[in-house]
């Protein structure tokens, strides 16, 4: 979920009628200098088919540009025309139109924005800032001339199978993890101060039911505590009381998003956009969509919202929906950029090495995920992808045996950071002994850390002690019943030890539980629908990012 809470600027007296737009779409034109589309075939639309693209331009200290070009690229061909004294600028297109929109004067540019097809009576609002051309934020050649396509949508046939089905799990499996990485509001604490805050809340709204003022303020206090629930009575008064406000739609949209009344969200979110295109309510929508099952209109919604605002957040949530959908190197892309952008961003290159991993570039990706680990040492995260990656990975990564120490020293209290070294020092050098202390400091920390409790018995298995190992195996199955391995590996002491009748009760268990296991893996690789791929550099080829 987004930041729970963005104001926004308001715009009072919109309307989204057709009819409306149809009436001012003369006066605009005129007002404004549009340059209608059509000019170019000397055609003239009728008013029901045309739509307006309208917006400013302004320098980077936020003055209006006057004179300024702007380059409208659309399918029937370029249009331009240039902003007057205010900054302002219009064109009148042919309903249906997809486009993109720049503004250059001198040695300053804008980023070109990328506009969806515009329905017919529709206004389109953009706000373009000239930058200097070396100006990092006006020059990412991705995020104006991406060289991808994501042209659809394919259910899932087979992921390209690197190494082993552990590592292939793996790298399926880290990409889902990912998203945990987003960024939340922090809810408040229930401490006695915010109870207080939030009686007098309720009591004002009871005091005064029909204030707008009052709903909004509670229906925010209780989205700020993800209390979505109790959010959405508030906010949905308010609305009914002021529906022109925008942030308190824009809350209203979060909480029912909250709730899982995603169409009921995605319905404000685009009247919101429908009024002003902005990056905060493209993402929004992005997640509604993925949320209602549709990730093409997700994935094309967090692109455009990277094409508004060049944030940190956009490009993660960008990246993520394509790695998610298995546009692996396209998601490498898109975190590339971002990095190059955000270089301090631990969590992009967390998710750039990820993306890395999905793609079997092994050495690669941990080098990403111990840069992660150095910008913010103490972030359990990047410690926690590498050291899956590690144990997944056919041979051990480069650097990601110190970087764990230092989890361990840095998070002694953590179980996980005991285990993941512990088996990165397996991995390495066979220090069963060393190992051995790791496992048995991570179930003290965690008794109900079944994976510890397994390798405690394979490595007393590997010494003899058979009675040890029983004993290892059998805590692991008591935690977690699902654990196959331990099954089976418990199934081999029970063989050796002369009952067989137990190891045919464990060997069935483990039979059953991977059956089930592999099943559950095929249903999950079934509703994760693939994106497929148009290279822009190979015109007309397409295919899924395997």
């Amino acid at each position: 979920m987004i930041g729970l809470k963005s104001k926004l600027v308001m715009q009072k007296g919109n309307s989204s009628a057709n009819w409306f737009f149809k009436r001012i779409a003369g006066i605009a034109i005129a007002a404004a200098g549009l340059v209608p589309c059509t000019a170019a075939s000397g055609q003239a639309l009728p008013a029901e088919a045309q739509a307006v693209i309208q917006g400013t331009v302004k320098t980077s200290t936020g003055k209006p540009a006057s004179g300024v070009t702007i380059q409208l690229n659309c399918h029937s061909g370029p249009l331009m025309t240039t902003t007057d004294a205010a900054g302002r600028f219009g064109f009148s297109i042919a309903a249906g139109s997809a486009c993109t929109v720049n503004a250059q004067s001198g040695d300053e540019r804008s980023v070109a924005q990328s506009l969806a097809a515009l329905s017919a009576g529709e206004t389109r609002q953009v706000n373009l800032v000239l930058r200097p051309s070396n100006d990092a934020q006006s020059t990412m050649e991705f995020s104006d001339k991406p060289n991808f396509t994501v042209a659809g949508v394919t259910d899932w046939t087979a992921v390209g199978g690197h190494g082993s089905d552990a590592t292939l799990r793996t790298s399926e499996d880290l990409p889902r993890e990912t998203l945990s990485l987003k960024t939340r509001g922090v809810a408040a604490n229930a401490s006695p101060a915010g109870v207080e805050e939030e009686k007098k809340l309720r009591a004002a709204v009871a005091a005064a039911p029909e204030s707008f003022s009052a709903n909004h303020q509670l229906g925010a206090f209780c989205l700020n505590l993800a209390d979505y629930k109790a959010a959405v009575p508030p906010l949905k008064a308010a609305y009914l009381l002021d529906p022109a406000d925008r942030a308190n739609e824009h809350d209203l949209a979060l909480a029912l998003s909250g709730v899982g009344e995603y169409k009921a969200a995605r319905e404000h979110v685009e009247r919101l956009l429908a009024a002003k295109d902005e990056a905060d309510l493209r993402r929004l929508a992005a997640e509604i969509d993925e949320q209602l099952g549709d990730p093409l209109s997700a994935v094309r919604e967090d692109e455009q919202a990277v094409h508004l605002d060049h944030s940190e957040q956009n490009y993660f949530a960008w990246g993520s929906e394509l790695l998610l959908h298995r546009a692996v190197w396209q998601a490498v892309d898109v975190f590339r950029q971002g990095t190059k952008a955000y270089p301090q961003s631990s969590r992009l290159l967390t998710a750039l090495g990820t993306a890395l991993f999905a793609g079997a570039r092994y050495d690669e990706a941990a080098e990403k995920l111990c840069a992660a680990s150095d910008l913010d040492p103490a972030n359990p995260e990047p410690y926690t992808f590498m050291g899956n990656a590690d144990i997944a990975a056919p041979d051990p990564l480069p650097c990601v045996e110190s970087k764990l120490a230092r989890f361990v020293t840095q998070h002694p209290e953590s179980a996980q950071a005991n285990y993941l070294l512990a088996m990165a020092v397996l991995k390495r050098h066979e220090q069963s002994e060393k190992a051995e202390v790791l496992f048995k400091e991570a179930v003290r920390l965690d008794p109900q850390l079944a994976e510890a409790y397994l390798q405690l018995g394979i490595l007393a298995a590997s010494q003899h002690n058979y009675p040890e190992a029983m004993s290892y195996y059998q805590k692991a199955i008591v935690t977690n019943p699902k654990l196959g391995e331990a099954h089976y590996r418990l199934g081999v002491i029970y063989d050796r030890s002369g009952k067989p009748d137990l190891a045919k009760q464990e060997f069935k268990l483990h039979e059953d539980i991977e059956k089930e296991q592999a099943e559950e893996v095929e249903r999950e690789r079934r509703e994760v629908k693939q994106f497929l791929i148009v290279l822009h550099s190979r015109p007309g080829s397409s295919g899924t990012t395997n």
